[in-house]
């Protein structure tokens, strides 16, 4: 299990923009499994939607570049340098995300080439998929 201070050694995102509360499992130039808890007191909930508070899509799929980055960075046992998202494909949403829910996402390395790194990602609340995507990051020197 990795928790927040270690996500944080490793991502240079911070509030509002760290968007992963923990990784449960992470299995080297695999995958990895992570958390984001969902509170009504994201500063998103503000605009998106008042009195019908709906997690931003894009901001589920940031959650999924994250967790891909932490697995790139800890498999690829690098210091000093930073994870970059580079693309996105595919991206599905499946069902809204609320206050209360809590994210499980999944990513998975689909293709590795030097430092670019390809994931096949998903969300999920609970049994139900949310959203997926395929994702692209590279680790660049800082």
């Amino acid at each position: 299990m990795i928790d927040i201070k270690e996500i944080q050694s490793i991502l240079p995102h911070r509030y509002p923009f760290l968007l992963i509360d923990r990784i449960l499992e992470l299995d080297v130039d695999k995958a990895a499994r992570g958390i984001k808890n969902v509170t009504i007191n994201e500063p998103f909930f503000l605009g998106h939607f008042p009195g019908h508070p709906i997690m931003p899509g894009v901001l589920i799929i940031e959650a999924m570049a994250q967790v891909g980055g932490v697995l790139a960075f800890k498999s690829a046992g690098v210091n000093n340098q930073v994870v970059y998202f580079m693309g996105i494909d595919k991206a599905r949403f499946r069902h809204p995300v609320f206050p209360g829910d809590t994210l499980d996402i999944k990513v998975e390395v689909t293709k590795r080439r030097g430092p670019i790194w390809a994931f096949k990602g998903g969300a999920s609340v609970g049994e139900t998929l949310v959203a997926e995507a395929e994702l692209m990051a590279t680790i660049k020197e800082v």
